[in-house]
């Protein structure tokens, strides 16, 4: 269970349920009051080699900005919801080129204006929409804290209208098991090899724990995708994701493997994360590799174009030989 070092808020929190009920909660817990959660000052002068102990504080907000902005794969749209960053330490975290070292977990107390604005958007459209609600956080995790996603789906279960969708790589997925969904919610596991997990997700659950959430969250009816994401080409990378595959077509449950879709997604990284890595991580692997790597612009890098193709082939070969008759939403 997380338990903040310190609490950041805006002070106009205590005007929300939730942020009383979070103020209550975390009262035995040092507080600093905040002019906006976007610019806290000293943070922001932390050096990199701080990356990890700011992650240990709690910021307490009201979110600000509410667009959606259109997605074209499993979702319609892209929603800011109710937390953005984590409390993990995803040494690729792509949170990381938005925020940089500041992408610790910042908690929205305006949750009903949030779902409200979803609801609303739904109801109005002509076709049925999906709502991706977790692309700036983790909701599984998110929900140890504040119970947010158990309260969204309680909320959302009678709207008339539309889906919600959400990754995770968490595994405390108990509290939503009793939940009547009513079938709009689609969760999407995100796994990688387990000496990837160990050596690059830290302070994310283990491969088997998310392998059982999987299929509780199946036996619950909730929907399921699976994220082979980000596939990381380390010097074995064949072995372990071959390895990754084989094992997920053993220990998924038969329900699971009857209609799971799954999204293939290769790394990106960046030169914001070699530094803070370089500085926070000294002793980790370095996940950055100019003979397979070329710049994307902006300080970024992903595969070579052989490489990446090469790397897709043999992943397809492999989930036709273990999983042909599910699904690949798309390969990135």
């Amino acid at each position: 269970m997380f338990k903040p070092k310190a609490i950041y808020f805006e002070k106009d929190i205590i005007n929300y349920p939730l942020g009383k009920e979070l103020m209550e909660k975390y009262k035995d817990i040092p507080k600093v009051e905040i002019e906006n959660h976007n610019n806290i000052e000293e943070m922001r002068k932390n050096p990199n080699s701080e990356f990890a102990n700011m992650k240990r504080n709690l910021i307490i907000g009201i979110r600000k900005t509410h667009k959606f902005v259109e997605n074209h794969k499993t979702s319609d749209y892209l929603v800011p919801y109710t937390s953005s960053g984590c409390t993990a330490a995803c040494m690729y975290c792509y949170l990381v080129c938005n925020y940089n070292k500041c992408a610790y977990l910042r908690l929205f107390v305006n949750r009903e204006q949030m779902l409200d604005k979803i609801i609303k958007t739904a109801e109005k459209s002509e076709k049925e929409l999906t709502f991706e609600i977790g692309s700036n956080s983790d909701l599984i995790l998110e929900n140890t804290i504040t119970n947010n996603l158990v309260w969204t789906i309680e909320n959302f279960k009678n709207a008339e209208k539309g889906k919600l969708t959400f990754p995770t790589k968490f595994d405390m997925v108990d509290p939503i098991l009793p939940l009547d969904h009513k079938g709009k919610v689609t969760i999407r596991m995100s796994v990688n090899p387990e000496e990837i997990i160990n050596k690059v997700e830290f302070g994310t659950s283990r491969l088997t724990g998310r392998i059982e959430a999987i299929n509780k969250l199946k036996e619950a009816g909730y929907n399921i995708g699976i994220l082979i994401a980000p596939v990381i080409l380390v010097d074995n990378w064949k072995e372990l994701y071959q390895e990754l595959i084989q094992r997920l077509s053993q220990e998924l449950s038969e329900k699971v493997k009857r209609d799971a879709f799954f999204e293939i997604i290769f790394m990106t990284y960046s030169y914001v994360h070699t530094k803070i890595n370089e500085e926070a991580f000294p002793n980790s692997i370095n996940l950055y590799n100019r003979d397979i790597m070329t710049g994307r612009g902006r300080g970024k890098y992903w595969y070579k174009s052989q490489v990446r193709s090469e790397a897709e082939s043999f992943l397809r070969e492999q989930m036709q030989r273990y999983f042909p008759n599910n699904k690949i939403e798309y390969i990135v």
